[in-house]
Parts: structure tokens; sequence; C-alpha cells
């Protein structure tokens, strides 16, 4: 059975809450912490690797004894120390630390006092009013809690980050392609929209005469059961939960079935009123005419489109968000691509909570091709990772200064990832930030403020003349942490007017704008970053993430600040 990066990460993650619940030495559970990132972020499939022999104590993060427990997943499918815990500590409490005010201190307290060890039990002593009598959490917790877990849907709980949908994608792609038979194949629905998260997978596919891809589809190691066999269309459910369909289709059909499946729901059915008003019946197997249908399109989704008079609309417009009228009207964005992306500003090193050194981020920066990288280490509030003084920092400029004077074809920026203070300081003062080429601000703590007192806290800081990007701008963690509380319109409205710049966050645990905002920015004329928040060599391909989520609010080229060769950035950066 496949072992995914997404499945090591998942148990390593575990292992830390139920730790972290157990009162376990705090360094022990960063470093499963940092591992399951590490595993997570990494480009390559762990398994293939261990499979071809790699020591995988090279990877910076990773010693022995974590190099151990990964081989020891990949070969078993999980790990003698998670089952251990689970026998001291209930599996699903760690469950509970994925919401809003509850850490490991109140878990253990609710499990001890309550006998709480899963949400379902939690909300049903929320809903008997038993949690406000438990010590340290009240009225106004308990009706928090009760609040939050309402909100919890099932299909919320189903939907995967795009990070490891694409990796259970491309590993059943590359299955099927392995029956020769298999002609064309396409993974269609909102993976191909690159949506944020995906609830399941439409794998389209074109095959020679006699093909038997879907015995070859339903014989998947990853399987847990097959719900459906047939000849066009079998339906399996995959370990991780995630339910995945494979149709057959003719090539005459390909086109039209790649833009039904591929979707939105609101987008298709935009597109077949066109088509009705124009005598068309628009459906998964082509475009129809007349009371005979005699079939005009749908080999290619550009003949869909052309039926109903449209150019050819990007799947990550296709959401029915004005994409249609756009296409009418001649008007549709030119969407950005990764080719225009000039440089990363947003990164980290082994001087805070990087996992690589200076030189070694330089290097693969210009392996990426870019012109510049800015090195963006946290300052000194966020003390877990490590973070710069004004002494230090002052050190570090000197070190990227003497670097610069040896290296060639990139271009390292002195900056420093400043954080924003409770009252909307700066985490440093004006005299070491005025050294800076740039500096990228933002909240780590506090993050519980009410929506008036978080935005008049950030606008604050954006008042400080040394303040040039907002980074990810509502904090959220994608199924792991709701947006705090924070008014983006006026946050955007304000770097308009102040000259500053709001980030797109790479970062697939972020993506942090949404489109919704990207597109809010772009239509009010305010320049976006988009930045990977890179913590190791490998964290820089997170660009794509950053791109996929850009394409999707609409941002061009001319939007996005780091396509600027760097002296057209270096002009932008100035405030006036």
């Amino acid at each position: 059975m496949p072992i995914h990066n997404s499945d090591i990460a998942k148990i390593f993650k575990k292992i830390a809450d139920m730790l972290d619940i157990e009162g376990a030495n705090p360094f022990r559970i960063r470093a499963y912490r940092n591992a399951a990132r590490i595993v997570e972020d990494m480009p390559k499939r762990v398994a293939d690797m261990i499979r071809k022999g790699d020591d995988l104590t090279e990877i910076p993060g990773l010693g022995k004894d974590l190099a151990d427990k990964i081989k020891e997943i990949v070969e078993t499918g999980t790990l003698f120390q998670l089952k251990e815990l689970e026998n001291r500590v209930p599996g699903e409490l760690n469950q509970l630390m994925r919401m809003e005010g509850l850490g490991p201190k109140k878990v253990k307290v609710l499990y001890q006092t309550l006998g709480v060890t899963n949400p379902d039990e939690l909300k049903q002593m929320a809903r008997e009013g038993k949690i406000k009598d438990v010590e340290g959490f009240g009225q106004k917790t308990q009706a928090k809690i009760l609040e939050e877990l309402e909100h919890l849907t099932t299909e919320t709980k189903q939907r995967i980050k795009l990070i490891s949908a694409e990796e259970i994608a491309e590993g059943l792609v590359e299955y099927l392609k392995k029956d020769k038979s298999v002609k064309k194949i396409d993974v269609a629905g909102s993976f191909r929209r690159r949506k944020e998260t995906v609830g399941d997978l439409d794998i389209l596919v074109t095959v020679k005469r006699g093909s038997a891809v879907m015995d070859h589809f339903v014989k998947y190691e990853d399987i847990t059961k097959v719900i459906s066999k047939g000849q066009t269309r079998s339906t399996i459910v995959l370990k991780s939960g995630l339910h995945v369909d494979l149709r057959v289709l003719p090539q005459v059909s390909y086109g039209a079935a790649l833009h039904y499946f591929t979707g939105s729901k609101a987008h298709n059915i935009a597109v077949r009123k066109i088509g009705v008003k124009k005598g068309l019946k628009i459906n998964e197997y082509g475009v129809f005419k007349g009371k005979d249908e005699k079939r005009i399109g749908g080999k290619t989704e550009e003949e869909v489109f052309d039926q109903v008079g449209l150019p050819f609309i990007e799947p990550e417009l296709r959401e029915n968000a004005g994409e249609i009228e756009a296409a009418q009207k001649g008007q549709l964005p030119e969407l950005i691509s990764p080719e225009d992306i000039r440089g990363d500003l947003h990164s980290h090193t082994k001087a805070t909570d990087g996992r690589n050194t200076i030189k070694e981020m330089a290097d693969a920066a210009k392996d990426h091709g870019y012109d510049y990288l800015a090195i963006t280490d946290h300052s000194k509030r966020v003390r877990m990772a490590k973070g710069l003084d004004a002494k230090k920092l002052a050190d570090q400029i000197k070190a990227i200064d003497q670097l610069n004077g040896k290296l060639t074809g990139i271009r390292l920026l002195k900056s420093i990832e400043v954080d924003i203070l409770k009252d909307g300081s700066l985490d440093l003062p004006d005299e070491i930030l005025k050294e800076l080429d740039l500096t990228v601000c933002s909240v780590h703590y506090h993050q519980n403020l009410d929506r008036e007192k978080q935005t008049k806290r950030i606008l604050r800081a954006m008042d400080n003349p040394y303040f040039n990007i907002l980074a990810h701008p509502t904090g959220r963690l994608i199924n792991e942490r709701a947006p705090y509380e924070v008014n983006i319109e006026k946050i955007l409205k304000a770097a308009k007017e102040r000259g500053c710049f709001v980030e797109l966050n790479a970062n697939p645990d972020r993506l942090d704008l949404t489109a919704r905002y990207c597109k809010m920015a772009k239509n009010m004329g305010v320049k976006i970053a988009v930045s990977t928040d890179a913590h190791s060599v490998n964290d820089l391909d997170f660009m794509r993430f950053g791109i996929y989520q850009a394409r999707r609010g609409w941002l061009e080229k001319d939007d996005v600040i780091n396509t600027r060769q760097l002296k057209d950035l270096t002009a932008l950066l100035k405030r006036k």
C-alpha cells in the first residue's frame, strides 16, 4: 500500500499533539512537528526515496531516530510509538487541539474532568452546559466552543489540502499510465481548478479499443473500497478517505467531458444557458444542435467555448464569478504564469527556524532562475524560532553584504519578518529597519483580538515608514486554524494609500490571501507579493501553489511585484 508524504506527516503531527497533551519535553514535541513539516513539504515522495536507498539523514532537520521512524511508517503503514501513546492517551483527543483556544492543557483538563475524548463528545458537553463549570473555562469559552463545533461540517472534514491531493493524483496518474491502452488522461474537478482543498478526484481517460483499464484501476494498492466498477465508470475509496472516479470517454466527447467535470457547477450552468439561447444542447457528451441533435463540437474544450461564442476560459477562473461576462467583452485577464516570477520575497534560514544556510538558500533561488531572494528571518518576538534582535539582525546584514560581494547571478535582499506587536508597533526599532531593503510584517500573537482592534493594530503598523509587505494577512491555516477577525477591505485601502503591499503566502497550508481577496486587491489597484515563506530550499517549490491561487484571483503579471526586475522592484519598495 503506497505511503504518501501526507500520511507520514499526519502520524508525526498526531504524536506531537499527544505528547503535548501528556506534557512531554517541548523540544521533543517540536522535533516531531518540524519533521511533519519537512516531510509534507518534500518535493519527492519519501517512500520512493527509501525504496531507492536514499539516506534520509542527509535531509536538514532529520536525524537518525526520525529517519528510522519514517522508514518504519513506509514499511508497516504505522508507528509502534503511536500505538503506545494511544494506549495512554485517547487517539482522537488531538482533534480537539485544532479548535481555537483549546491548547494541550485545556484538552487534558476536559478529558480528566468530563471524559471528553473527541469532538462529538465535546459538542454534547457544550450543549448540556457542562463545560462552563470546568475550572479555567466559563460561559464565554463554552459558547465559543459550541459555535466552532456547529460549523464543522462533514464536507469540511473530508476535504484535503491541494498539496496532498496533488501527491495522490500524481501517484494515480502514474499508475494508470502503466496500462499501455491509456491514450489521454486528465484529472478534472476542483483539483484542475486548483482550489485550496479537494473533496474528490475525477479522472478522465481515452483508451485504445479493448482496454482493460478498469481492471487495472481497481487493483490500485491504496484502495480500501471499490464502490462500483463498470466499463465506462468506476469509483473507489482510498485509505485517505478520498473518493476517486475514473471515466473512460470516446475521443469525440473528451473536451466536452473535461469541461463538464472540471466545473464549477455554476460555471457550467451559465455556459449551458448561453447555449440554450443559441439553440444548442451542451452536456458531457458534446455540443448538439437542432431537433436531430447533430453533434457540432466537444472533441476539445475550445470547441465547447467556441460554439457559445466565448474564448477559452482558464480552469482556475471557472467559478461563475464574472469570467463569462469578461469573456463576452474580451476582457479576460492574461493570468500570471510561473515563468513571470523573478524572485521570492519571504524566506527563512538557520539563523531562526529555517533549515538551510543563507548561501544554500541563495544557490537554490538561483537554480530556480530567480534574480533575487529576500532573507526574512523572524524578529525577536518569535522566541520559539530564536528570532533576531537588532544586534543579530545587524550582524546578518553584514553577512549578506559580504555574500552578495561573492555571488553571481542572484542578489540577496536584506529583510526581516518583523512582528506586529499588540499595540501596532513593530518588533524592532526604526534605526535597524531603515538599513534593510524591505520589511515583511506579520501577526503571530494575539490573533484573538476582535475585528476592530485587529484591523486598527495592522493599520497602525502600516503607518510606519519602514513597513513594506503585510505577510499572511489573515493568519489562517487551512483545515487547522480559522483566519483571525480583520477587515481586509480596510487593510487593502490603507495599503493603496500608504504605498504598501500585501502578500499572497504560497505555503499550501496557508494560501493566504484567498482568491476573493486577491481579486479585490487587483480591483483596488493594490499590488501583491507572491512569496513562499520558505523554511528550506525545498520550500521554494511552493511558488507554484501561490501561482495557482493568484490565477484563481485573476492576477496578471503586472499585479505582482516580484515579477519585476530588481531595479524596478527597488523603486517600487521606496515609500513616498
